[in-house]
Parts: structure tokens; sequence; C-alpha cells
């Protein structure tokens, strides 16, 4: 049999298959086929992250105004942690996490740390505030005595170290949170003085807490804030004590509740000095003994008078209290006093040993009206027109 065409036949047929094996392998280059690639094409590395971060790094008098700004671009932040002084800023993210910035201003003077994160990439940075011609601060905070419980009419009074001017960026930055929330308002009453009053007394049996976020706020020229300030108020029960100056009695009510009745004697009425004011007093301070010594009047003097006045519990600043008198005989009869509500001594004493500060006394029956400033007042104004001593245009709840 003659095999050789088939011989020819079988040599072409493998020439081909290594052309066509050439061909395959021309096509896929000098690469690897790449996990993921089926294709057998080069499939790029990814690069790593790259992060910017503002204040730059080694910048200098940073206005504390400034916020810290954390960009990422390639990939997502994993961490950034900004502190200054073993204290750590507070910021936020984006919704894809790719920038990050400070909530709160920065502390004057001070030499801040940042670092971040995303994927393989680290980096730090430095920077370094400015100093503040001016430092504000929170100088008190009434009332807010160690342990004290206070009433349901009591105001935050907030005083600070200089005088404001940029009043709308500080108010911005006080914060009252209550555990059973109630509208209020702040009120400038002079460039250090900012009062905040509820529009109906706070609800009794809770906790109040108060902040001054001021740190690295602009409050005038040159003047920076450089301090927080965090207080808690407890407000205690509901006590209201009306007084009817005409039938010479006074009630008090404990949540509600009557819980003592006293006779007591009031203004005598005989100028306006004399005469008790009608109107919302808050109860602001107590003694026993205070000295009440006649105003604008010397020893010698017609009406003069120098005296120690045990359990006296101040309710305004033209010097009217309630307060202890032996002088039983007018009490629940006449009105004999300077101005002072007046009852019987254990009386006055039961009434001193249960006030708390803010707590409400209502007085009527004269034609002498409280004053809105005349000590804690605040009640005789509404609320309508408290608000109007805000800084802020709009929002003064």
């Amino acid at each position: 049999m003659n095999f050789a065409p088939a011989r020819k036949r079988y040599a072409s047929a493998l020439a081909l298959l290594a052309a066509a094996t050439l061909t395959v392998s021309c096509s896929s280059g000098s690469g690897q086929q790449q996990p993921g690639s089926p294709d057998g094409t080069t499939v790029a590395t990814p690069e790593a992250p790259t992060i910017k971060v503002t204040p730059a790094e080694g910048a200098t008098k940073v206005s504390p105004d400034k916020k810290v700004v954390v960009t990422a671009a390639g990939g997502p932040l994993e961490e950034v942690t900004v502190e200054a002084g073993g204290q750590h800023l507070k910021g936020s993210y984006n919704a894809d996490r790719t920038r990050w910035t400070s909530k709160s201003g920065l502390k004057p003077s001070t030499d801040y740390t940042v670092a971040a994160k995303a994927g393989p990439t680290n980096v730090t940075a430095s920077f370094t505030t400015a100093a503040p011609e001016r430092a504000l601060q929170v100088a008190d905070v009434t009332p807010n005595r160690k342990g004290e419980t206070v009433g349901v009419g009591a105001p935050i009074i907030v005083t600070f170290n200089q005088p404001v001017t940029s009043k709308a960026a500080v108010e911005r930055a006080l914060k009252v949170d209550a555990e059973k929330p109630v509208k209020g308002a702040w009120r400038w009453i002079n460039d250090k003085v900012v009062i905040y009053r509820t529009e109906t007394y706070w609800p009794a049996h809770q906790k109040v807490t108060f902040n001054a976020d001021i740190t690295g706020v602009k409050a005038g020229k040159g003047l920076w804030g450089v301090k927080d300030y965090t207080a808690t108020l407890d407000v205690g029960a509901k006590q209201i004590s009306k007084v009817d100056v005409n039938k010479h009695m006074m009630y008090v009510y404990k949540d509600g509740k009557r819980v003592q009745t006293m006779r007591i004697s009031a203004g005598m009425g005989t100028t306006r000095e004399y005469t008790t004011t009608s109107g919302v007093h808050l109860t602001m301070e107590r003694g026993n003994p205070v000295r009440m010594i006649s105003p604008g009047r010397k020893k010698g003097d017609p009406g003069y008078y120098d005296e120690l006045i045990n359990h006296a519990v101040r309710i305004s600043n033209s010097g009217e209290y309630v307060h202890a008198k032996d002088n039983i005989s007018s009490q629940g009869v006449r009105n004999v006093s300077h101005g002072c509500i007046n009852s019987r001594p254990d009386q006055a004493k039961w009434f001193y040993d249960h006030v708390q500060r803010g707590d409400v006394v209502e007085i009527t029956g004269t034609n002498r009206a409280l004053e809105w400033n005349n000590g804690w007042g605040y009640w005789q104004m509404s609320f309508s027109q408290w608000k109007k001593g805000s800084a802020l245009t709009s929002d003064n709840a």
C-alpha cells in the first residue's frame, strides 16, 4: 500500500496546529494571566487612596473658627482622629466616608495633631492655632450651687468674663437640654449677661443640662471662646405661694396641694417705697438673720430702721422679703410693714426651710407692679416680648 499521501496530509495538519498555537500565544502578549481575567487580559494594580488634611501640615496661627477637614480620594476614610492635649475633637463623616469635618471650634494657642487612615494609606499632620487677644469664658451660672434643687420658675443666668459684641455667635453655642423639654429663649441684659427663661414653668422633678460650647467661637474683635462650660440644674417640686395683700393671707402649694396657710402683714402702702409689689416674684436667696436698713435714710430720720430679721427669703431687689416678725396682732388683720411680707416666726421658719431658689411667689392686691428687672421679675414680661431680647432673629426656642 502507498502511505505517502497520508503522511503528507498528517504533516500538513501538524503545521496548521502549530500555526494556530503560535497565534494564540502571540495574542496573550508577554504578561501573565491575572486572577479574575478569564480572557487572559492584564488587570492593573489599584492605586492606594490619597488623603488631604486642612489646615495643612505645619500651619501656624490658624484661626480658631476654622474647621478641620480631612478628605480621601480613591477609597473611604476608615479612621480620623484630631487630638490636642489628650482631648479629641469631635467630627462627622459624609455619606460615603470620603470627607470628615470637625463639629466645634478650635482652642486658641493650641497644638493639634491629625491622624487619618484610608486603606493602606496613613497620614499624620500637625498645626497650631493663633493666640487670642482676649479670652472668653463663662464666669458664673446662677442658680448652680453644688447639690442645689431649684424651683420651676428658675432662670439660667449666664455671666461672661468679657463683653460680648458678636452675641448671635455666642448665643448659638448655648444649649439647654431638659428631660421634660419646654420652649424657652435667651435675653441679653447687657454685654456680659444673658438669661434663659422658659415660656411656661419648668415641669417639676427633672434634670436640666446647660452647655456653653464656646471654644473657638469668635465673640468680638480679638475675642475668642477658650473653654466650654457645663452645668446641671435639678428642678424640684412645683412650689407656688399665693399672697393676697388685701386678705392678709399667704397660701403655699406643693405639686398642686396646699401645704401651708400663713397669716401675713404686707407693706403699709403709705408711700410707693412702702407698697408691696404685685406680680410674679421668684425666691432669690435666703439668710438667717438678714440685716435690713431703711434705704436713703440716716439714723434719726423719720422712718429710719436698722434691724436683724430672722428667716428672711428675698423675692426682689427693692428690699422685699418673706420673713419672720413677732407682730402677730397685725398678721392676718392689717398691713403695717415697709414692703415685706412678714409672718409668724414658726411659719416663716417653715417657709425658709422648704424654699428653693426659683420658687414662685405670686402677690396680688396692690397698685404697684413688680418691674421685670427688679430681682428675678422675669415672668412679668410676656414671652413674646422676652424673645425680642435674643440676638437671633429666628429659632429662639
